[in-house]
């Protein structure tokens, strides 16, 4: 069963130094509306999954196909280097001409990163750790990304790509933000609120309880910020981490932010020790519960999900995954999930 806490900063405001989530999607909507790959993705009901749990209604949004890449992050990143784009005035196909962006990706951040500086021009190079699959590498380089492997871990990778930035003059372009480190991952974190506000359009009447998974935090916490918003204190907002990499949840209890250590997680993309410094001060504010679940929970919501015909990873379908493995909710719940990427 889950390991649930509740968030003991809830409704507060965590110094961090750093800004808030931005909570409005118009200036996203403006510039996705130009993208002719951009289409809504799909909220579906699933009521097989209602029954298995025991609530009421089960929801997902599924970013499985979201503008090709198969993946929320197709949002995130390619939003920020358009936005750069369109600040200088020019949203042509050489506009960032010149420019080389570089990041560390455990997964689709840096096929965002590549797709986004394809489309202007630029250079993507991505750096990747040893323990990212050779065809994770294939895809980055068909989308014109450059690919360094170094590092044992990501947070290695990460440090390589930060050098590299340094030394070359390279824009970074990570997803998680630190001190000294804010435009870039804020934008980023800006792309995703088109995912939320979509949501919000779609659902009829408000969930009962969100269940949004994290890694360094820029999803749950872009999500939360706009649905509690748009909804407002009503929904139970629950953030879910891998056992091995509980750096949200660790960093609410201690009030400031944990770097944590533990093994390599399958839930490869949400295995972050360090959470982003944004994320973790509007998690602060907005989310309600922070929970873990274990390796073989995450296999097993993902063999589930299967099932029910919803392909994803134990990434994708960590929140589901929580659902799954017992998270205890009433019979009245109306849940809404994210399953963030595709199987592939």
């Amino acid at each position: 069963m889950p390991k649930t806490i509740p968030n003991p900063l809830r409704g507060q405001t965590l110094d961090l130094g750093v800004p808030l989530p931005c909570h409005d999607a118009r200036g996203v909507e403006t510039l996705l509306g130009r993208c002719p790959a951009y289409r809504q993705t799909p909220l579906i009901q699933v009521p097989q999954l209602a029954a298995r749990t025991g609530v009421s209604e089960v929801w997902v949004k599924d970013e499985s196909n979201r503008m090709g890449l198969g993946s929320f992050k197709a949002l995130g990143a390619a939003f920020a280097i358009a936005r750069e784009a369109w600040t200088l005035g020019n949203t042509g196909p050489s506009a960032l001409s010149g420019r080389t962006y570089v990041t560390a990706s455990a997964g689709n951040h840096g096929l965002s990163v590549a797709a986004g500086a394809a489309l202007f021009g630029a250079r993507a190079v991505i750096y990747l750790s040893k323990t990212v699959p050779d065809a994770f590498a294939e895809r980055l380089r068909a989308k014109g990304a450059e690919v360094v492997i170094q590092g044992e871990t990501y947070e290695d990778s990460m440090a390589a790509a930060m050098e590299a930035a340094s030394v070359q003059g390279w824009t970074l372009l990570s997803d998680s933000s630190w001190q000294g480190y804010i435009e870039m991952p804020y934008r980023v974190m800006e792309g995703y609120l088109m995912l939320a506000e979509e949501t919000v359009r779609q659902m009829q009447t408000p969930p009962t309880h969100i269940l949004l998974q994290a890694g360094v935090g820029g999803l749950a916490a872009a999500a939360a910020a706009l649905f509690r918003k748009a909804w407002g204190d009503a929904p139970v907002i629950i953030v879910v981490e891998p056992e091995y990499a509980p750096a949200i949840q660790q960093s609410l209890v201690a009030g400031r932010a944990i770097d944590t250590t533990g093994p390599v997680s399958n839930m490869g993309r949400l295995d972050c020790k360090t959470p982003s410094l944004i994320a973790l001060a509007g998690l602060a504010r907005d989310a309600d519960l922070a929970c873990t679940i274990t390796e073989d929970e995450a296999t097993e919501g993902v063999r589930v999900l299967a099932e029910l015909g919803i392909e994803t990873t134990p990434s994708g379908g960590a929140g589901l995954a929580a659902l799954i493995a017992g998270l205890d909710l009433s019979p009245d719940a109306r849940v809404l999930t994210i399953v963030s990427e595709g199987a592939a």
